[in-house]
């Protein structure tokens, strides 16, 4: 992106969100609109591609808190597309006023200027590319999914995936020409890519060349396959690694494994959404595991040592003390998963007494004898009502 098209792109609206949506909500917009125009999806679609490449560059910079701020502060001071000079644009030049050109503001070159700093190397800081280096352009993020088991995202797992992305057309290698011709200098703005007007009065505006895009160069002869953009769409195969401990719906960001950037520019970043698919017995509850298991009357009345498996597929004991109540839960030290830090969590694991459905005439006998025996308990609700009455 040049260093000037924030004036032109509003990413609130490209996404469909406010101002003030959360970050969350930005990504769920971008999702939403990613899958709806991915390339994939819309074969032989340009109006969805170029919908594909608007939401992912708005993503970009609205997922980013620093490149967010950096962007919101310049939409405040340029959204009107005018800038007032300290004084209010009145100071020197003939008559008193003073033609106030944003190209210095962007770092272009003019006669007696240095040609460096200004706004424009601030911008390349939001847009991955030097201010005055218009045609280097950041790649667009790609977002793919990986569905593993729960073992495996508790040990952590590489995954190959499929992905297919934008980058230089092969045919034309990225020039947009058709092979055996090269794009010209733009003739208008001279290669900058950038063209300044001028209302004859106070304000100056520069903007991209309407005649290039911005780009610096002219086709004159489109290559057949991208027809000038010079984009085209490639396939490779990665093997990404899922780290230990990674939860349902996490999302995995891998920093330079997006699309190629164009004319020099960095490659955009990886987002992999991880699906963990649930285990039969054991859940999670953080770093833990969890684990439900049954245990009978006698062994939660009088006390036992039980025998519980662990993730691994080894077992542990548990020692249950007489009087245990149902629901109380145990912590197994160093059975759950691994934490970021190498260390391993808990296992937790929670007992449910078991009541039997049906009994023979020994066990009946034995009950009602223990009913008696316990007969002086008094009566177990004989608060109940009264606390119910407040």
């Amino acid at each position: 992106m040049s260093s000037s098209e924030w004036l032109q792109k509003d990413f609130y609206k490209i996404l469909g969100v406010s101002k003030d949506a959360s970050t969350e909500d930005v990504k769920k917009a971008y999702r939403k609109l990613a899958r709806a125009n991915h390339p994939d999806a819309n074969p032989g679609d340009p109006t969805a591609e170029d919908r594909f490449k608007a939401v992912s560059e708005a993503h970009a910079v609205l997922s980013d808190a620093e490149k967010r701020k950096e962007y919101d502060r310049m939409r405040s001071m340029f959204g009107t597309g005018g800038f007032r000079p300290p004084g209010g644009g009145r100071a020197g030049g003939r008559g008193g006023t003073t033609t106030f050109d944003l190209g210095d503001l962007f770092g272009g070159e003019r006669p007696g200027a240095g040609g460096t700093g200004g706004l424009g190397d601030l911008l390349g800081d939001i847009f991955g590319g030097g201010g005055r280096r218009a045609s280097a352009r950041r790649g667009a993020d790609i977002e793919s999914e990986a569905s593993i088991s729960f073992d495996q995202a508790i040990s952590g797992v590489t995954v190959p995936l499929q992905m297919t992305s934008e980058s230089a057309c092969t045919a034309c290698s990225g020039t947009g020409a058709r092979s055996g011709t090269v794009p010209k200098v733009c003739p208008n703005c001279s290669g900058t890519g950038m063209q300044t007007t001028s209302d004859g009065g106070v304000f100056a505006m520069t903007e991209p060349c309407p005649d290039c895009r911005g780009r610096g160069l002219v086709v004159e002869d489109p290559c057949p396959v991208c027809h000038g953009s010079g984009r085209g769409t490639s396939s490779r195969r990665m093997q990404v690694r899922i780290p230990a401990g990674v939860r349902d719906g996490q999302r995995i960001r891998l920093r330079g494994k997006g699309a190629p950037g164009e004319r020099g520019g960095p490659a955009g970043d990886l987002f992999v959404v991880v699906h963990v698919s649930p285990h039969a017995v054991f859940g999670r509850s953080g770093d833990n595991l969890t684990l439900t298991v049954p245990v009978s009357f006698d062994e939660a009345a009088l006390g036992a040592d039980i025998r519980v498996p662990t993730l691994g597929g080894g077992a542990v004991t548990v020692k249950i003390p007489p009087g245990t109540p149902n629901g109380r839960t145990f912590r197994v030290r160093g059975k759950g998963s691994r934490r970021k830090d190498g260390t391993s969590a808990d296992l937790l694991v929670t007992v449910e007494i078991v009541v039997p459905t049906s009994l023979t005439d020994k066990a009946r006998e034995a009950l009602e004898a223990l009913r008696d025996a316990s007969g002086d308990n008094g009566d177990l609700r004989a608060d109940l009502f009264g606390r119910a009455r407040g």
